[in-house]
């Protein structure tokens, strides 16, 4: 499918494996996932902008894999992202010309997925 579906299929085996090994943490970590990331004043869409532009900001390829697919699915724009991303390099400078693309890229690969075939 692409490289970003390929670094969330590469981590889903060592965190059902440690999800299984610490499930109050990790189920403690779901809670707080879903709640930090629920329709609110900030939309979940803009919400999942947010977390992509840390993911970058932390140069974090899983992060970055996740956020983009959900920015993805909850209906980010194309326009929205990118400006984000011009916000991660503004306060990242050199390394966000690196990891601002990859999320760039991740996004698109997610957002093709959710095309409507036609």
């Amino acid at each position: 499918m692409g490289h970003w579906h390929d670094v969330s299929a590469a981590l889903a085996d060592p965190a059902r494996s440690l999800r299984s090994a610490i499930p109050d943490a990790w189920g403690g970590f779901q809670q707080l996932h879903k709640e930090a990331m629920k329709e609110g004043a900030i939309s979940a869409a803009m919400k999942e902008v947010i977390a992509l532009v840390i993911a970058v900001r932390d140069e974090c390829d899983g992060c970055i894999a996740a956020h983009a697919r959900g920015a993805a699915r909850r209906g980010a724009t194309p326009e929205q992202v990118a400006e984000a991303l011009g916000v991660a390099l503004l306060m990242m400078g050199g390394p966000g010309t690196v990891y601002g693309p990859r999320a760039w890229q991740a996004y698109h690969e997610f957002r093709e997925q959710q095309a409507p075939p036609a």
